[in-house]
């Protein structure tokens, strides 16, 4: 072998051993393996569901009251990537305003990304100041490989489908919501919906109907026991067997569309008002969507705060289709209706927003 052929091998040895050592050295130290994550991910992946660092207590560590709590879910990465618990504006109005307007349930807010509540003094912390002023609001971590372990929808997250989807946070957030729901029964509500009045009366087991042919996801509840249970039961099956990663809707609205045209026997959502479905209700759009998707702009209108009103007249909650809204801005001095309902159901966020909602 010549002088040469050694030298190559030599210098491919020394770099090979060189790259283990930065490898352990990186990886034993966690500060620096959290920045080399930071670095190389996406923000919106959900690999940080798996990051082990200090976090807030673990809802699989207690026992919800079953059938009297109120669920939301923040699946975003964000608190990670901000070495903070995080929350913005919009997110924080929907939890006040279930906690506000329903006193005696139990409101979760459940962050899958690791991270612990620092008061650093900016908006979030102010805005998550505020929220602890509720005695029925319980902020806690979900470690999502614990929280799934031993259920149906297990392999979907250990086999990285969901890490895979096309649309991995939002698909992350669909199997939750119908996984919570099966383990606690309860109310489970996403975080762009406002509640504007009682859901503590309102009996278990409903959706609302977003349009002619779908059943939104977006206020789910299923009863801890029974037949709600059963039907909840349903839809993990479905995720389990129909999980589809290419498709935003199928995980999600797709679920609970599946199971009540084949539990009230019909083909179009509108023809499951006012149909026996099993004991589960398809409230009409009004109740919870009063403004279609395709009209979300109509919430920022100053000039349209007098027809929102009126069209959610009849509403228990309004969805405000933060996937299509959530880089509009408003001033807090603004009258658009959007602003006009946090007022009133959210006060103690919009007093610790310093400038825009």
């Amino acid at each position: 072998m010549n002088v040469f052929i050694l030298q190559k091998c030599f210098k491919i040895l020394l770099c090979l051993v060189l790259t283990s050592i930065v490898v352990v050295f990186f990886f034993q130290n966690q500060y620096l393996s959290i920045k080399f994550y930071k670095f190389f991910y996406s923000k919106d992946t959900i690999s940080c569901y798996r990051i082990q660092t200090p976090s807030l207590p673990d809802i699989t560590e207690i026992s919800p009251r079953k059938g009297k709590s109120i669920f939301f879910h923040e699946t975003s990465c964000r608190s990670f990537f901000n070495d903070k618990i995080s929350i913005t504006s919009r997110q924080a109005c929907a939890v006040e305003s279930a906690a506000k307007i329903n006193p005696n349930l139990d409101v979760y807010l459940l962050f899958t990304s690791p991270g612990l509540l620092k008061n650093e003094k900016d908006e979030s912390d102010q805005i998550l100041q505020a929220l602890k002023t509720y005695k029925n609001l319980k902020m806690m971590h979900l470690d999502y490989e614990k929280y799934v372990k031993g259920t149906p929808v297990e392999e979907l997250y250990t086999s990285g489908k969901i890490d895979n989807s096309y649309y991995a946070q939002s698909h992350a957030s669909d199997v939750l919501r119908y996984l919570t729901l099966w383990k606690y029964g309860g109310i489970y509500l996403d975080l762009d919906v406002i509640v504007v009045k009682s859901l503590e009366d309102v009996p278990p087991n409903y959706a609302g109907i977003e349009s002619n042919k779908n059943v939104a996801a977006g206020v789910l509840s299923f009863d801890a026991t029974g037949e709600g249970h059963k039907l909840a039961e349903r839809c993990v099956n479905d995720l389990k067997d129909n999980f589809n990663g290419r498709d935003w809707g199928n995980n999600g609205p797709g679920v609970i569309t599946r199971l009540l045209k084949s539990v009230c026997n019909v083909e179009l959502a509108k023809d499951m008002i006012n149909k026996y479905c099993g004991g589960f209700t398809a409230y009409p759009s009004n109740v919870f969507y009063p403004v279609p998707w395709q009209k979300w702009k109509i919430y920022f209108d100053e000039n349209s705060t007098e027809a929102v009103v009126n069209l959610a007249k009849d509403s228990i909650a309004i969805h405000v289709w933060n996937k299509h809204s959530e880089l509009t801005r408003l001033p807090l001095s603004s009258d658009a209706p959007y602003i006009h309902f946090a007022r009133k159901y959210c006060p103690r966020v919009i007093a610790a927003i310093d400038e825009y909602f």
